[in-house]
Formats: C-alpha cells, structure tokens, sequence
C-alpha cells in the first residue's frame, strides 16, 4: 500500500476534493471510512455521531484511511458458507503449474506454488513418468539427472526432500536402482521435475490435485508413497468398506488434500494386477528350416507393459474419481464422487447438443475443464463461459496473464481459493440427486440490464513498458471492458470464438495521456443497457 507522503500531486488533489466535499463519496464509502476511524482513532477525535454525508472529512485522517488496507478498492468477500457440498462451489485451478513460460519448450519450476499460484486451489497434471524413457525433455522444477537402469548407484534426493527426512528413492530387489517418477508434459521440449519435489512443495498451496498417469506399475506404487509421506495427515483416506455416496462439504475438507485420478473398480483392479504378475509363454521363431529343439522350445519372458492404474492408487481418488466422459446419459454421470474432465474444445460441443442436461449435471456433479493442448504459447480459454455453465474447475495457464487469468483472479480476489456459486446455479444441499434434469441455465437465475458509469481520476508510479527508460514518451490510457453473458450461452447456441479468452463485448478506452503520473481529469465512461447480467459472474476489466 502507498503511504500519504508518497501520493502524488494529481491524485492528492483529487483526494483533497474529496475529503472536502468537492466530490462526494457515497454514503456506503463515507460509512466505511467513519468504522475504520473507531477501529484505529483516539476515541477524541472520532466524531460522537456519524457526520451526514455532506459534511467535509478530516484530510489527515481521510488519507490515512484511503492509503490503509480498510481504504483497498477490493470489495471484500463475505464470509463464505462452506456447508455445501463440494459441486456447489467455484475452485480456483491451475494447469501446468510448473511451468514457467510456453507449453512447448519453456523452463519448470517448483517454487512457483510458493508464489502467486499459491491461492490456487488445484495443482493441475501431474504424469508420472518412468525415468528411463527420456527421449522427450519434460516438465518442472527441482531437476533430477537422467538415471538409466544401468548406474548402479542410487540417485541422491533433492535438498527439499533431504530437508524433511524423507527416504531416498526405492530400490528393486536386482543391483540396479529404481528411480522415482518425474511430472513432465508429455512430447514437448519442457524440462522434467522429480513427483517428489512437486509433492512436497504443493503441501500448503493446493486442494485438489489432478493426476495424468502415464506410469509403470511399480512407479505407481512409489507414486502413492511419496503423497503418503509428503501430504501426511492432509491427505484424504478412505475408511473402511467406503463407498462414496455424496460429495463433502469444503468444511470437512479444510486443511486436506484430494488427489483426483482415474477411477478403477476394486475388483478390477485386482484381476488386472493378478494378471499383471503371471508371465506371458511366447514361441521363438526358427531362423532356418533346422528342426534343432532350440528353436521348438516355449521361452517364458515376463512382458512389460505400460499398466493402467493400480487399485491403491485409485483408491486415493476418495471424492474425485476421474472417469472418461462418454456423454452425460451415461451411468458414470450420476456416480456420486465422479469428474469429468473435458477439454474447451469438447466442452463447447456438448454445449451445443445439451447445453440444460450440462448447467443440470453441474449443479450436483464435478466437472473440470482444460486449455487445448494446441495452445503452446500459454494461452487461455475464457473461464466465465465455463463457470457460467457451472463448471467448478477451469484450469487456466497462469503461465501468460492474458484475459482469462485477469478473470480468474477477478473472480477468486480476498478469496482462499473456492467461491461459492450464486443460488440458481447450485444443487441439492443434503447431497447428489439421482437424475440431471433440462433446467436450462436462462432459468436459473434473474439476468438484469446493467447501466455502469466509471469515472478516472488519476494514477502514479506507472511502469514503463520494457525496453523504455524514458517518462516523457510514455502516452498511456485506460481500456475498460465488460465480460458478461451471451445470449448464445443461454440457449445453446454457438458461441463465437468457441468460448476462447477474448476482449469484452463492451468497451471503452480513455483519451491517451502522458508520463507515469497521468491525470485523466475526471473522465468519464459509460456502459449503458446491457442486457442480460448476471453480477455474480460479470466481470469489468
């Protein structure tokens, strides 16, 4: 925060103004400043009735209040009532978290969720990868050599992992060391970051962690040691016999992790890892017409495959179970603790062809929405189309602070990292209903037209874009849009741009100024007859 003595003259001017009446406040705003003055005043000096609204403020006191914390622009939320199930509420995620630049070829780190990703709510995509298979340079932060099978010796941890006591990577029962999985994006250029580190250092930043396994059997099961360890007395276990019959409130769930990975039934998972262990009987080909018994006999050989999930890995994803969308008739879209995950692409397709039974499933139901993987540059895709759907969970590229992640921290701001959704778009308090009913998303809730005027005053310490040292060239402006509501979102219709980050419908832009202290003199724009707003998911930026 600014400190009075380091205002500038322009906006000390307008402040000045203010404080003298010049330029009202509101009656909320004058309201606001009189609490923070019984808070933080001498009991002297705090006016023994609330002054009327035209009477002039102490300067003094007013810029003290207006460069404090209480005097923020940022409204704050109200407290949130965290007695829903979890479907009900908005989940600030990530994807590709540890990614420091483009999906295709840029650096990883892990102390990116010690930073601005931090109140992100999910950590997203994270493949475990057997190390041995390299040829691609992968994802994150705290870099492990390559170690192929061959090197006897055991690889060293990380400083982060020796710093909590935790053990060095397994070892097989043969001579050779077993290394631990890595998180990577597949088939790029990226740089790869030991399962570990990620683990350890996602601890104290996220809620729900998403899992894309790509890993062999084995490296499964160090998978689910490693979160045994690293998120012990966080991690959300199954009791048990648990059956999963409605999701958990975000009460229950403070201070614990949920890991969300493809679900496979405990039976199945059993015969698969029966089967997984018998050896496969292959006959050897002759070379030649010799009829030698050394090319009659079997030879048994143990095949190894890539297997699909482990049951006890499975098993961590206790109310998020990640299942494969095959539409929202079919018998998983009920599943009390299921996720769909789709990407933009697909999700605006099912918009298309059932966009009511999509808003309906919402309501009582997990869904997770993720950028094209043809976005290599970072992009996004626009979350409050998503969120508008109900969506919970639109994981964004924090990596470029493009419109979309403006959004996303326009709509999680003074948050902890979940929002609760307005009322139409929420479900069954008590739990999961049994059936997605056609209740549209135009019915849900009263859509208003909105008149909005926003007048500009003044700004300081502005930064020069990079690569300019000069003040006195600088010309700034305002831009000001309005993301709001689009019929076609309401009635299933295509939504142009695919439902891609894009400009406001509406907007404006100020006259261009000049230097890093500009004055915009008041300026005023207007947005007036909007149609169709829904404040809680309307956003000025």
């Amino acid at each position: 925060m600014s400190t009075p003595q380091s205002l500038s003259p322009a906006i000390l001017t307008y402040l000045s103004s203010i404080a003298s009446n010049k330029l009202p406040l509101p009656h909320d705003q004058v309201q606001e400043f009189h609490s923070y003055l019984s808070t933080t005043s001498k009991p002297k000096n705090v006016p023994s009735h609330e002054p009327s609204r035209e009477a002039p403020l102490d300067l003094h006191q007013f810029l003290n209040y207006i460069t404090s914390d209480e005097g923020d622009a940022m409204v704050k939320l109200e407290e949130q009532d965290l007695s829903y199930p979890l479907s009900n509420y908005f989940i600030n995620s990530s994807h590709n978290t540890y990614l420091t630049g483009n999906q295709l070829y840029s650096e990883s780190k892990i102390d990116v969720w010690n930073g601005e990703s931090k109140s992100s709510s999910t950590e997203d995509k994270d493949e475990g990868e057997e190390q041995k298979h390299r040829f691609r340079p992968r994802v994150p932060h705290s870099f492990r050599k390559h170690f192929s099978g061959k090197d006897e010796q055991t690889p060293k941890t990380s400083a982060v992992a020796e710093s909590l006591s935790l053990p060095t990577p397994w070892m097989s029962a043969s001579t050779a060391a077993r290394a631990e999985p890595r998180v990577l994006h597949g088939y790029t250029l990226t740089k790869e970051v030991a399962f570990r580190d990620v683990c350890i250092a996602i601890g104290d930043a996220a809620f729900v962690n998403s899992l894309e396994v790509h890993a062999g059997r084995e490296q499964q099961e160090i998978m689910v040691e490693i979160m045994e360890q690293a998120w012990k007395g966080l991690l959300v276990r199954p009791a048990a016999n648990h059956e999963c019959e409605q999701l958990p409130t975000p009460a229950e769930l403070l201070r614990k992790i949920l890991v969300k990975v493809k679900y496979i039934a405990p039976e199945k998972a059993a015969a698969k890892a029966a089967k997984a262990t018998k050896p496969s009987v292959q006959r050897k080909k002759s070379a030649s017409s010799s009829s030698s018994s050394e090319n009659q006999g079997p030879e048994s050989t143990a095949k190894t495959k890539r297997s699909s999930i482990i049951g006890s890995l499975s098993a961590m994803g206790v109310y998020t179970r990640s299942y494969h969308f095959k539409g929202l008739s079919s018998p998983e879209a009920t599943a009390p603790c299921h996720v769909f995950s789709l990407s933009e692409k697909k999700l605006m397709a099912v918009h298309e062809s059932h966009g009511p039974t999509l808003f309906s499933h919402n309501r009582n139901y997990m869904m997770r929405a993720f950028p094209s993987g043809t976005r290599v540059s970072s992009s996004n895709l626009d979350p409050a189309v998503c969120w508008r759907k109900g969506v919970q969970m639109v994981a964004l590229n924090l990596q470029k602070n493009d419109a979309g992640v403006m959004l996303n921290a326009g709509m999680f701001a003074g948050s902890v990292g979940w929002v609760l959704k307005p009322k139409g778009y929420r479900g069954n308090r008590q739990g999961q209903g049994t059936a997605v009913s056609d209740e549209s998303q135009s019915d849900a809730i009263a859509h208003r037209t909105l008149s909005l005027s926003i007048e500009f005053l003044a700004a300081q310490t502005l930064p020069l874009p990079i690569g300019d040292s000069k003040p006195s060239g600088f010309n700034p402006y305002i831009k000001c849009e309005l993301h709001v509501e689009r019929p076609e979102e309401r009635t299933g219709e295509v939504i142009e741009g695919g439902g891609k980050s894009k400009d406001g419908e509406y907007k404006h832009k100020t006259k261009t100024r000049k230097g890093i202290e500009p004055d915009f003199d008041g300026e005023v724009v207007h947005f007036s007859d909007v149609p169709g707003v829904v404040e809680a998911l309307s956003f000025v930026r």
